[in-house]
């Protein structure tokens, strides 16, 4: 059976999850597209209901995804209910309901072998620069990205897709400055602050202990609780009239320059 009522129950409930005071009351979560939901699978999140659309895959062999989430619900729908739920303009006919993300600082496992990379996000707001971190926290190995007095939940469906589904392969967690200050001490994490207003560049300190490279909000940067508690404030090199890289961009740099220094 073929869904092609935009007044069905499940329909109804699927826009819904659209807002976060939705998501947060029923404790549920989008993933939209192919890659994304791929990148789930990979992650063993725990797909509840799968809906998909085959008018509208980029190829007909994407159909066997869903012989790898047997367990969930499978519902068809027609085209023009697809581009209604869907929250992406060019919509590739997938769209799964699943669990929230966990994100308690407490199910953060760091390596007890080797140096940690932890990426703090304070107050980041928008879903494309936490999107793009976690793609390169993907990219570089770090052990978790952590929204520090977090704005966006990490199950907003656009932060899924500015990921490409990193968000599933990440470990993600948000708590207050202050609990997260204490539970980088407590695990011996140095905090590295990235700001324009030093001289000390990004490639002249030591990162192949345990760090926290530590961004903050697009517009103001991180805040003084962030700065007096770091150990390392760091610049990167900028020729431009411009004086700030965007955040996501800033990450990217420090953390690549983590895994060149650790081999």
């Amino acid at each position: 059976m073929i869904i092609t009522s935009r007044q069905n129950p499940k329909i109804k409930v699927v826009m819904q999850l659209r807002k976060r005071k939705a998501r947060d009351e029923l404790r549920l979560m989008l993933i939209e597209g192919y890659e994304e939901l791929t990148m789930a699978v990979k992650s063993s999140v725990a797909i509840q209901q799968v809906f998909y659309c085959p008018e509208l895959m980029l190829e007909a062999a994407q159909v066997a995804l869903l012989g790898q989430i047997a367990h969930a619900e499978h519902i068809e729908v027609s085209r023009d209910i697809f581009e209604k739920i869907a929250y992406r303009e060019s919509p590739d006919g997938w769209l799964a309901v699943a669990p929230e993300l966990s994100a308690r600082l407490a199910n953060v496992q760091l390596p007890p072998s080797k140096a940690a990379l932890v990426i703090i996000c304070e107050s980041v707001e928008k879903p494309g620069n936490l999107g793009a971190i976690l793609r390169t926290a993907d990219a570089v190995g770090a052990d978790a990205v952590i929204a520090a007095d977090p704005i966006t939940d990490w199950s907003n469906p656009n932060i899924v897709r500015a990921s490409k589904g990193a968000v599933f392969s990440v470990p993600v967690a948000s708590a207050a400055t202050e609990e997260l200050l204490a539970w980088l001490k407590a695990n011996n994490i140095t905090i590295l602050a990235a700001t324009p207003d030093t001289n000390t560049q990004y490639t002249s300190v030591d990162l192949q202990k345990s760090v926290a490279i530590a961004v903050g909000t697009e517009k103001y940067g991180l805040t003084s609780k962030w700065f007096d508690a770091a150990e390392h404030k760091v610049r990167i090199p900028m020729k431009g009239k411009i004086d700030s890289l965007n955040v996501a961009t800033s990450a990217a740099i420090i953390a690549y320059e983590v895994l060149r220094q650790r081999g």
